[in-house]
């Protein structure tokens, strides 16, 4: 346990050298705040319009830079220390594979956990403080499971991205891949299942359409913001045929959650069987 935690705080140190953490809470912060307050600027509205909506709006926007920056933030944990040649050394140690990439998930996390708190976190205080009419306890329990759900899909594309680094044999190897994970899981796969029931002309099931979109880790986040938000009958493309997929959020998040196990399990096993 010790060399997991020891672990950790290395890459912790070496986020916060790199300005990393600084980085992503401003962007997050930023982010958060403009869509509270400018998100509703192209109706010719300026200002706070309400929680529900601001709250879609940045679903939407995080689905596309949360697993951006978590693909990002790791995607050299295991290339990049290879490629410098401090991994036989790390290797050297009395240190198991399993506590090197639980300790660098951790740390990682922490990084990653702490952006996204104080970065979001930002716009929950500012509406609190500047807009006199809103809910403050529907305020906290909306922007609690918005940023909890926004780490539990971070988390997903930072176990994808040691997937990625265990598997390529170079950074930039690792680099490409992430960036197609990303484009494939964000942009095209709703495109694709689209595609799929326009042109089987009736012989795709629609009823099975909902239940593949938990196949996607991003449209499992959009489920549950939208849902727990009443939101889902308002939404677009295949997040509108979701509206009836029987499942409860706790289902929702467990997927997530699975996500999670599933890719680190993964990531473990490419590097159990690398060879150094």
């Amino acid at each position: 346990m010790d060399s997991i935690l020891h672990i950790a705080k290395k890459e912790l140190n070496d986020g916060l050298r790199n300005r990393w953490l600084l980085f992503i809470t401003i962007l997050f912060a930023l982010m958060a705040i403009g869509i509270s307050w400018f998100g509703a600027a192209a109706s010719g509205h300026v200002g706070f319009t309400n929680l529900p909506a601001t709250i879609a709006s940045l679903a939407s926007l995080a689905t596309f830079i949360v697993p951006l920056i978590a693909l990002l933030l790791a995607y050299d944990a295991i290339i990049g220390e290879e490629e410098n040649g401090t991994l036989i050394l790390l290797l050297a140690y009395p240190i198991s594979k399993s506590d090197i990439i639980l300790g660098k998930f951790i740390g990682h996390g922490v990084i990653l956990s702490l952006a996204t708190l104080v970065g979001f976190g930002s716009a929950a205080i500012a509406i609190a403080m500047l807009v006199t009419e809103v809910d403050t306890a529907f305020l906290l329990l909306s922007f609690t499971k918005f940023i909890l759900s926004s780490l539990l899909l971070g988390l997903v594309f930072l176990a994808f991205a040691y997937v990625l680094s265990c598997y390529a044999k170079e950074k930039s190897t690792a680099i490409g891949l992430a960036l197609g994970l990303w484009f494939l899981f964000v942009l095209v796969f709703d495109l694709v299942l689209l595609a799929l029931l326009v042109m089987s002309e009736g012989a795709f099931n629609p009823d099975a359409l909902p239940w593949l979109l938990l196949l996607n880790p991003t449209d499992v986040y959009r489920l549950i913001n939208l849902m727990g938000l009443d939101m889902t009958g308002n939404g677009v493309g295949v997040m509108s045929l979701a509206a009836d997929l029987p499942v409860s959020a706790g289902v929702l998040w467990a997927v997530l959650g699975l996500w999670v196990a599933l890719a680190l399990l993964l990531a473990k096993t490419l590097f159990m069987r690398k060879d150094f």
